[in-house]
């Protein structure tokens, strides 16, 4: 299995942006590359080569599904898994992300001691 070390997180909230690089950092010992927007994941995810991608749904200009959609022309999502974070976890609206190419939903608020275990678990599976 490919080793999992740089995590790009996409989040317009600069709280959330820095609760969840020091969950990656410190915690998880990722090397994490934050954006605020879609678009600069857009100009920042070939030259930084993410093995995740971690994709705020709710952000102004281009949101989570938009942003994920033009990642594909960019990256090979099959071997960088994308998961999305919001605080919207209606069942029906976890299968809309995943038929989006989305492999996981993570809650918000997340659990800082446990967002680097949730990302290794869906890696695994992306990878298993």
């Amino acid at each position: 299995m490919p080793e999992l070390k740089r995590i790009l997180h996409v989040e317009d909230d600069p709280s959330i942006q820095a609760v969840a690089r020091v969950a990656l950092e410190a915690v998880g010992g990722f090397q994490v590359l934050s954006c605020c927007c879609g678009q600069d994941a857009l100009d920042q995810v070939q030259g930084f080569a993410p093995d995740f991608i971690l994709l705020d749904v709710m952000m102004p200009g281009m949101d989570g599904p938009q942003t994920l959609e033009k990642l594909r022309q960019l990256v090979d999502i099959g071997q960088i898994p994308v998961a999305f974070m919001t605080a919207k976890v209606q069942p029906s609206e976890i299968e809309h992300y995943r038929s989006l190419g989305a492999r996981d939903v993570i809650i918000k608020p997340f659990d800082p001691m446990q967002l680097a275990t949730q990302i290794r678990a869906i890696w695994s599976q992306a990878h298993g």
